[in-house]
């Protein structure tokens, strides 16, 4: 059984359900994501985990209407501020990095989508100097609100994990996002498919 989460129904209205699939749609965001997809772990057993949604690009990383494969997640402004290292009692050490599944990855090599990084927000990027910095700190390709929380769920689940996202905007002012919602959420059910 493989589990397929996405924040919301819309995004994956046009795929087709299928047996050994069950689909949640977890809210938006990290913190419902977590939750939600760790309460569906923790409920039924499943063979592996899809964190599949839209996301934003940014700028010469990918196009509006693209699909990618993201290979591992960065939570963005979780730690020390500035980065570097945080001294935690008892050798406690913050998750802030999680790949997505090797095996899972190796499978998808075949396929005519390419790696990326991602990078996991609290809140959509909405200024050209936020998505500067979130460009040169996280060296992300692409931005989302949910892929870090989803990967880390099944992670301590144990169950492997990947990403798919489906480009519908770029990570930009937002009146130069060039938003398509449905450019995205096609690519991404393609994709899925």
């Amino acid at each position: 059984m493989i589990l397929v989460v996405c924040a919301l129904p819309a995004e994956l209205r046009a795929f087709t359900p299928r047996a050994g699939v069950e689909i949640l749609a977890c809210g938006v965001g990290p913190v419902e994501a977590a939750a939600e997809t760790a309460r569906m772990l923790q409920r039924k057993r499943f063979g592996a985990v899809v964190n599949a949604g839209i996301a934003g690009a940014f700028r010469g990383r990918a196009r509006i209407g693209d699909a990618v494969i993201v290979s591992d997640e960065q939570f963005a402004d979780f730690g020390l501020e500035g980065g570097g290292a945080f001294t935690l009692p008892d050798g406690a050490t913050l998750a802030e990095r999680v790949p997505a599944s090797p095996s899972l990855l190796e499978r998808c090599a075949g396929l005519p989508y390419r790696l990326a990084r991602g990078v996991t927000v609290s809140q959509v990027t909405a200024t050209r100097v936020t998505a500067d910095r979130l460009s040169a700190r996280y060296d992300a390709d692409v931005e989302s609100m949910e892929g870090f929380a989803v990967l880390r769920a099944a992670q301590l689940a144990g169950v492997p994990a990947i990403e798919l996202r489906g480009i519908s905007n770029y990570v930009d002012d937002r009146a130069n996002a060039e938003c398509d919602f449905r450019a995205g959420a096609a690519a991404l059910t393609q994709a899925l498919e």
